[in-house]
């Protein structure tokens, strides 16, 4: 077996690998003699099939197979010896593969990119700010109000309904004059302006007073459930019984324990922590962009053009998505990455390997634990469909990335800012949220 090199320019490496006739043969021998004991044919007791007849029975295939395996040993072998990394899967080609026949050498082609070496870098000279945001009363109080709003409750009142207020009706839907299956209901209290009926139904019944009867006119909508519906004229018969306008609930300790807490002050005490927690998440977010753009601008290392290429072209389609939501499915002509997407794209793969290799030095790993809780809080997204999701989780090792990739960072994030110096700097609310706010505009 011969490896010569024949590219090595940046991060681009090219060789040649022979495997001659003699070693291939000698390869298809060894193997064909491992099997000899156990194989069985007419005529012969086991394990006394003549090596001649096995070579003419088996010889094509076991001969794939010993070539298969000569060369990603070849391989397997050449990266070991050199400590290259590929930054994504070799390109391997067999040489006149067309023309080839037994009794030829066998010459393969082998290309990649390797990963680069990364520089080393000091954690603990990186200065980063964590903005301390504290829960004022105003925040509590403002919080405890849209809790409230939750909470609130409706009482009779004279007059016309009014958005906003609750109408208790009885309706009866129709299409074309034949009434449909989940179309009734009696005694059905409907916020109006909720917009939890079909579009326009709510609106119709502004207006009306208890006692009315209203025809409620109104067009299923084209993707609406129902195929026996979704787009279809349909009539609602609407007799209205109640008109109740909203009345906001007492902040009190009955409200509190409406909630689950003792009384009011155990109340604001879990929303000034939740406000709080909700602060430090916000904080962080803010904290680790601070982070990345520091690494990106002090650490400089050669990229694999294949990978900056390849996300690029992520970027770009999945941006192009974004702005053509209603284009389903990937058939469309090639979405070809501009500058920008390209600038990104170099920013993402730089990051991910300058982390990937901070992490595997500092051996941070995820957990089963830390793996199943992101499986499940992956899986409430299909609610009835947990058990499938999870099914399909086991069984899909891109999804099992998708849902490491992002633990696995945090926590190399987590151990980078235990190392780095941290001062803290007490901000308002609102200077956080224009902090958070920045980080989505860039």
């Amino acid at each position: 077996m011969q490896v010569t090199e024949t590219l090595n320019e940046g991060l681009k490496r090219g060789y040649t690998i022979t495997l001659t006739a003699d070693e291939l043969d000698s390869k298809v021998n060894e193997k064909l003699a491992e099997a000899q004991p156990e194989v069985e044919m007419k005529g012969f007791r086991k394990g006394k099939v003549p090596m001649a007849l096995l070579k003419k029975q088996f010889g094509p295939r076991v001969l794939g197979e010993a070539m298969q395996e000569a060369v990603d040993g070849a391989m397997n072998a050449h990266f070991e010896e050199t400590g290259d990394k590929p930054a994504m899967q070799p390109s391997v080609n067999m040489v006149d593969g067309e023309t080839w026949k037994e009794g030829d050498d066998v010459v393969v082609e082998m290309s990649y990119e390797k990963l680069p070496e990364m520089p080393e870098v000091d954690l603990k000279a990186i200065k980063l700010e964590k903005l301390v945001a504290k829960a004022g009363d105003e925040a509590v109080d403002e919080a405890l109000a849209n809790l409230a709003e939750t909470a609130k409750d409706f009482e009779a009142k004279d007059g016309a309904a009014e958005d906003g207020d609750q109408v208790v009706i009885d309706f009866l839907g129709k299409v074309d004059g034949e009434a449909f299956d989940g179309g009734a209901a009696e005694d059905y209290p409907l916020v109006l302006g909720s917009n939890s009926f079909i579009p326009g139904f709510e609106d119709q019944l502004v207006g009306t007073k208890a006692g009315e009867e209203k025809n409620v006119e109104v067009t299923f909508p084209e993707e609406y459930g129902a195929e026996n519906l979704a787009g279809k004229a349909a009539v609602f018969e609407c007799k209205i019984k109640e008109v109740k306008g909203p009345k906001a609930a007492e902040l009190d300790d009955e409200l509190a324990k409406k909630f689950g807490a003792e009384d009011l002050a155990a109340l604001k005490g879990q929303i000034a922590e939740r406000l709080e927690a909700e602060y430090a998440g916000a904080a962080r977010a803010v904290m680790k962009r601070k982070l990345l753009d520091v690494l990106d601008e002090t650490v400089s290392f050669e990229l694999p053009p294949s990978l900056v290429e390849a996300e690029a072209g992520q970027i770009a389609h999945q941006l192009w998505h974004e702005e053509n939501p209603d284009h389903q499915g990937h058939d469309h002509d090639k979405i070809e990455p501009t500058e920008e997407h390209t600038k990104l794209a170099e920013r993402r793969v730089k990051l991910g390997l300058l982390l990937a290799e901070l992490g595997q030095k500092a051996e941070v790993e995820v957990t089963d634990q830390e793996m199943t809780q992101a499986v499940m809080n992956q899986a409430r997204q299909y609610p009835g469909q947990e058990r499938q999701f999870f099914e399909f989780v086991q069984q899909n090792q891109q999804m099992q990335q998708q849902l490491r990739a992002p633990i696995f960072e945090d926590k190399v994030v987590d151990y980078i800012v235990e190392l780095a110096e941290v001062s803290e700097k007490e901000v308002s609310k609102d200077d956080l949220q224009k902090a958070v706010e920045e980080l989505d505009e860039e």
